[in-house]
C-alpha cells in the first residue's frame, strides 16, 4: 500500500518503522469523524469554487457508502493503511475513481487529525456528561427518600454528628454537579473548529472556515493555524475532568465498601453486582465499587501521560501528539463504564436503616447537641464541653448512651441538666435543630433538595436526552445544546 506521503521518498519504509509509526489499530474510532470531516470539507470547497458541484456530491456519495460499510462491518481494514485518514482516502479513490484524489485539497493530515479528534472528545464529554447526570437523577431520588434516614456523620472516620442519609447522598450530589459544571465548560470552550489550518499556515486556497465550523456544530474557526494543529489543551482538560469524577467516584466507592462490611452493616449490594469467593460459601464482595476505586488510577495515568507527552513540544505539530489518542481512550471508556456501572450498582441497593440509627446513637453523635444544651441554659461553651467530656467517660465505662444516664446522674455533672435534656438528646431533635443552610435538618433539606431539583433540571435541558430510551439509543451520538 502506497503512503500517502512517498512521492519524496526514494527508498521503502522498514517494516519495523512502519509498524511503529502505524496508527490505524487504534485511529480507526475516529472513522465516521473523518467521514463527517471530509464530507463537509469537500461540500465547503465545491461551495468556494474549488470543486464542482458534481465533484463535491461524488466525494461525499463515496464517503457515506465507506461509512455504511463500516457500520455493516463490510469495510476492509486489513491492507496495511498508515492511518484511518489514509483508509478512508484510499478506499475513497477506489470508489469514485480520480475525483476521490482531489477531497485532500487545501487541507493537511494535521487539521484533519486535530478536527477527527475534537469532534470524537465532543462526543464522548456529552456523553460523560449524560452519565453524571444519571447519576446526579439517582442520588436526588435517594435523597428524597431518605430525609428521615438518621446515620452518624464522621470526621476522622470516628462518629461525630448525627446527619441524614440524605444528607450525607447530598455531599456526593454537589460533587457531581461541580463534575457536570467543568464538563460543560470544557464542551464550550473547545467547541471551534481546526479545519482550514493546514499543517499549520493556513493555505492558499479560499477556504470558508467559518461555513465548515457551523456545519460541523462549531461556535466558529480556531484563531491561530499553528495553535490549531498542536493543541491538546481540551483533550487534557476533558482528562482532568475525568480524574476529579473518578475520584470521586472513589471516595464514594470506598465509603460503600466500608458500608457492606459486617462491621458497618449500613447497605446491602444488590446480587447483580456483587460477587462471590471460589473458596469461600459465605463471601459477597463489592467488586464494582472496589474495581472503580482501583481503576481511578488508571485514569490519572493517562493525565499524567499526556501532560508528559505535552510538556516540551515546539510549535508546530509534532509526531509525539500521535500520543495523545490511545491513553486517552482508554481513560474515556473506563471513566464511562465506572460511570454507568456505579449509577445502577447505587440504584439496586438498599439501605439499613435500623442499623444505621442504632449506630448513630451508639456514637455519642449527640454529645455536641448536649453541650449546646447547657449552653442554652446559660453556660460557657467551653464549661460546657468539659462537662459533657466528663459525662463521655463515665458512660463509656459503664457501656451506656448519654440518653441513657439518669437526670440525677446529669445533675451530679452539672445542675443545669432538667428533663427537657432527653428531648435535646433525641436522635430527630438533634438532626431538626440543625437547620442552617446546607445542614442537615428537615427544612434545611428540604431547601437542598428543592436546589438540586432546580440543578438537574438544567443539567437535563443542557443535555440532549431523546433517544435515551430507545433500544438503539447506544448507536445514537448524544448532543448537547450550548
Amino acid at each position: 500500500m502506497a503512503q500517502l506521503w512517498g512521492g519524496r521518498f526514494t527508498k521503502e519504509t522498514d517494516q519495523r518503522v512502519k509498524d511503529f509509526n502505524d496508527s490505524l489499530r487504534f485511529d480507526i474510532r475516529l472513522l465516521q469523524e473523518d467521514i463527517l470531516g471530509s464530507m463537509v470539507h469537500a461540500g465547503m470547497l465545491a461551495r468556494v469554487g474549488v470543486l464542482t458541484g458534481e465533484e463535491a456530491d461524488a466525494i461525499i456519495e463515496g464517503l457515506c457508502q465507506i461509512g455504511e460499510d463500516a457500520e455493516n462491518g463490510k469495510l476492509d481494514t486489513s491492507e496495511g493503511f498508515e492511518d484511518v485518514h489514509s483508509l478512508v482516502e484510499a478506499n475513497l479513490i477506489r470508489r469514485i475513481g480520480e475525483t476521490g484524489k482531489k477531497l485532500h485539497t487545501g487541507r493537511s493530515r494535521n487539521d484533519q487529525v486535530a478536527l477527527d479528534m475534537r469532534l470524537y472528545t465532543r462526543r464522548r464529554m456529552t456523553e460523560t456528561g449524560q452519565l453524571v447526570v444519571r447519576l446526579l437523577e439517582t442520588l436526588l431520588s435517594l435523597m428524597k427518600e431518605h430525609t428521615d434516614t438518621v446515620m452518624p456523620g464522621f470526621t476522622h472516620l470516628q462518629k461525630a454528628q448525627p446527619v441524614t442519609l440524605a444528607h450525607h447522598l447530598g455531599a456526593y450530589f454537589e460533587m457531581f454537579r461541580r463534575d457536570a459544571d467543568r464538563l460543560t465548560d470544557g464542551l464550550a470552550r473547545m467547541n471551534e473548529c481546526p479545519l482550514g489550518a493546514g499543517a499549520l499556515a493556513g493555505t492558499t486556497y479560499p477556504l470558508d472556515r467559518e461555513y465548515t465550523a457551523e456545519q460541523l456544530g462549531f461556535f466558529g474557526p480556531t484563531a491561530n493555524s499553528m495553535d490549531s494543529v498542536s493543541d491538546r489543551d481540551y483533550l487534557l482538560e476533558y482528562l482532568f475532568d475525568l480524574s476529579v469524577i473518578m475520584m470521586h467516584l472513589s471516595r464514594f466507592s470506598e465509603e460503600i465498601i466500608l458500608w457492606n462490611s459486617d462491621e458497618y452493616r449500613f447497605i446491602e449490594l444488590d446480587d447483580a453486582f456483587s460477587t462471590g469467593s471460589s473458596i469461600m460459601p459465605q463471601k459477597k464482595n463489592p467488586d464494582i465499587a472496589e474495581l472503580v476505586r482501583g481503576k481511578t488510577g488508571r485514569v490519572y495515568g493517562e493525565l499524567m501521560a499526556l501532560l508528559t507527552v505535552m510538556k516540551g513540544l515546539p510549535l508546530a505539530y509534532n509526531k509525539d501528539l500521535q500520543e495523545d489518542k490511545e491513553g486517552a481512550f482508554d481513560a474515556m471508556d473506563t471513566a464511562n463504564t465506572c460511570l454507568e456501572l456505579f449509577t445502577d450498582m447505587l440504584d439496586t441497593a438498599s439501605f439499613r436503616k435500623d442499623v444505621m440509627e442504632r449506630s448513630a446513637k451508639r456514637g455519642f453523635t449527640n454529645a455536641t447537641d448536649a453541650a449546646d444544651y447547657l449552653v442554652r441554659k446559660g453556660v460557657p461553651f467551653r464549661d460546657a464541653h468539659g462537662i459533657i467530656g466528663r459525662m463521655v467517660v463515665e458512660c463509656i465505662g459503664r457501656g451506656i448512651g448519654l440518653e441513657e444516664m439518669t437526670l440525677e446522674e446529669m445533675q451530679a455533672f452539672s445542675p443545669d441538666f432538667d428533663r427537657d435534656i432527653y428531648k435535646a438528646l433525641s436522635m430527630k431533635v438533634c438532626v431538626d435543630r440543625r437547620a442552617t443552610t446546607g445542614a442537615p435538618g428537615k427544612a434545611a433539606m428540604e431547601e437542598e433538595i428543592k436546589h438540586a431539583e432546580e440543578v438537574l433540571a438544567e443539567l437535563t435541558d443542557l443535555y440532549d436526552f431523546e433517544d435515551s430510551d430507545d433500544e438503539d439509543s447506544d448507536e445514537e451520538d448524544p448532543e448537547i445544546i450550548f
